[in-house]
């Protein structure tokens, strides 16, 4: 007891007693007990932009490994006059029919969640129905750029040799003989490559489950290299290359002979070279031959417009000045000369106008700014208010008047359209009794699905799915402006 009494009065003394500076000074609120204000639940802070995914209708399949129709083109195509005789009867006619095929393609992604990250998570937020949201939102972005440029069928082949032209002004080049390759890209090339970055090489690709596919990178042979004497120390070339039906953009490697590395991706045919290339990729990278078609993918809208025969508005703007190219012009009217050839292509072939216009965020600006400077009278209505002295600056294009048919045309960025390039897209035909309800439809053998494989390890498996193509009815609806200087 003598102890225990003893001890309670020590600490007792102990209690009153100030603490000692060193002890004071430990608890702090770097580190001390703090507690962790942690909001449950992660943020999905990225984007999901799929407006193509989600305008076009989707239609079940009929099973098989294609979808089959046939298209009557036109009537009395070879223009019977109508005029009859007395008692007889009147010419034939020849109608134009097409078969049309589309086969099915799997799309899909796959992700995982140790059994650690699960335990980790708990009281926060769901591993496993996160990671399976992400899939299928990685999903849709990667369906969109499908649906938009996949490429089956277009092989973009071997680059045409650039031809050059070299200056002793307007760069920083020194004397050399510099050497230019030029490699034209499919629409998923140009949305993955970076001149800093590189092309997507591709090559063979290990799968989940242990298999392996061929993945392309989605770019043509790359030409043959040309060659220029270039007088340093402010030199400075161009290089020119023939266009390439199917490519969305261009990838220039430049430097000394079998050492080019790449310089530029171009929206058009031409580029200005003024410096040594700042890429580290070099053209030796790219693997031979042509890359640019894709097995595993359905053709996409840009792909069904360039494909021979289809009829559809495939329009690139002339070279222009080498290293410049050549810009849309205005009519002097509030429009846009290239455009109005568009309309009027669609109107006096097919008596139809688009309903929409899909460009890139440069292409916009460029338009927005040749139509308010306008080249001519200023016949741009502006609406005012008298609501103080607020400036509100900038103007932006909304809709277009398609001057032929008098019809608004809606004018929208879409995030995975190259610049320098305008997509006219049609929700519809307006035929009577055309007897096609979706001008434009996904049909799915398999919607979207989601499996949970069973464990062979300590992580939970998921994979999100679809199986699916893109019918287009009718091609001629929808167009391709290309290759315009922004």
């Amino acid at each position: 007891m003598s102890h225990t009494e003893n001890t309670l009065a020590l600490l007792k003394a102990a209690q009153s007693a100030p603490l000692p500076d060193a002890i004071a000074k430990a608890f702090t609120q770097a580190a001390g007990l703090v507690n962790y204000d942690l909001e449950p639940a992660a943020k999905n802070l990225y984007p999901v932009l799929t407006p193509l995914r989600n305008k076009i209708p989707r239609v079940k399949g009929n099973g098989g490994t294609a979808t089959n129709w046939k298209s009557i083109t036109g009537v009395n195509v070879t223009n019977v006059r109508p005029g009859v005789s007395e008692g007889n009867r009147g010419g034939i006619i020849t109608t134009s029919v097409v078969d049309k095929t589309a086969a099915y393609r799997g799309i899909g992604l796959e992700d995982n969640v140790s059994f650690e990250a699960d335990y980790a998570a708990e009281g926060f937020d769901n591993a496993k129905a996160k990671a399976v949201l992400g899939l299928l939102n990685s999903t849709m972005i990667q369906e969109e750029r499908v649906i938009l440029g996949g490429n089956n069928s277009i092989a973009l082949g071997t680059t045409p040799t650039p031809t050059l032209a070299a200056s002793a002004s307007g760069g920083t080049l020194a004397n050399q003989t510099l050497s230019v390759i030029c490699v034209a890209l499919s629409l998923v090339a140009a949305r993955e490559g970076t001149v800093s970055g590189g092309l997507t090489i591709g090559g063979t690709r290990t799968n989940a489950d242990g298999s392996t596919d061929t993945v392309n990178g989605g770019y043509a042979a790359k030409s043959a290299n040309a060659t220029v004497a270039v007088t340093g120390p402010t030199g400075s070339a161009t290089a020119t290359v023939a266009i390439v039906n199917g490519a969305v953009s261009y990838a220039w490697y430049w430097g000394a002979a079998g050492s080019e590395v790449l310089g530029a991706i171009t929206a058009i045919n031409t580029v200005a070279i003024t410096a040594t290339a700042s890429g580290t990729q070099a053209a030796t990278a790219l693997l031979a031959g042509d890359k640019s078609q894709d097995a595993l993918a359905f053709d996409g809208l840009l792909t069904q417009i360039f494909a021979g025969g289809s009829g559809a508005y495939n329009v690139a703007l002339p070279t222009g000045a080498a290293g410049v190219g050549t810009a849309l012009t205005s009519d002097g009217a509030g429009g846009i000369n290239e455009i109005d050839n568009a309309f009027g292509s669609f109107w006096d072939g097919y008596r139809l106008s688009p309903d929409i216009m899909y460009v890139s965020g440069t292409t916009l600006l460029a338009m927005n700014k040749l139509v308010i400077a306008n080249g001519g009278a200023p016949l741009i209505r502006f609406g005012m208010d008298t609501g103080g002295a607020r400036i509100d600056a900038g103007t932006v294009i909304g809709t277009y008047l398609n001057k032929i048919t008098n019809k608004q045309v809606k004018v929208e960025v879409h995030p995975d359209m190259p610049g320098g390039m305008i997509v006219f897209y049609s929700d519809g035909v307006p035929y009577p009794l055309s007897g096609v309800g979706n001008i434009l439809q996904i049909k799915s053998r398999r919607e979207y699905y989601q499996v949970e494989w069973p464990l062979r390890t300590r992580r939970y498996e998921y994979g999100v799915y679809a199986d699916e193509l893109l019918q287009n009815y009718f091609p001629p609806a929808f167009g391709v402006l290309k290759n315009i200087k922004v």
